[in-house]
């Protein structure tokens, strides 16, 4: 992840609930909010109700890849956090990457394409 950084706070991961703009799907809740830095922010949150350790570490890694693999199509300048659901453990990973891109537009952090001809 070039461009971006953890967020490891509880304080900043308890803003963005409170105050920041969210979307949510089957996958993962996301929460965002504009920042004034040349960079992006990420948290990942992954509950108990998920399962043990190995299947919340599962779906970090999962949302991790998510982001690394779209964090060129992204805008900079964000506080992100994502909030696992069940479904991002047994969901395929292409209706993630679909889901994951789509909560992205709604909530405005997609770039808008630049189509070379």
């Amino acid at each position: 992840m070039k461009h971006t950084v953890s967020l490891k706070q509880n304080h900043e991961f308890r803003r963005l609930y409170a105050k920041g703009k969210s979307a949510v799907s089957p996958y993962f809740a996301v929460y965002c909010r504009p920042t004034r830095r040349p960079y992006s922010r990420l948290g990942i949150t992954t509950g108990v109700k998920l399962g043990k350790a190995v299947r919340r570490n599962y779906a970090r890694r999962r949302i991790r890849e998510l982001y690394r693999t779209n964090e060129d199509r992204l805008l900079p300048g964000f506080d992100i956090v994502v909030v696992a659901r069940y479904r991002i453990l047994t969901g395929p990973y292409d209706q993630a990457r679909r889901s994951f891109l789509q909560l992205m537009k709604k909530l405005g952090l997609l770039a808008p394409r630049e189509d070379t001809v």
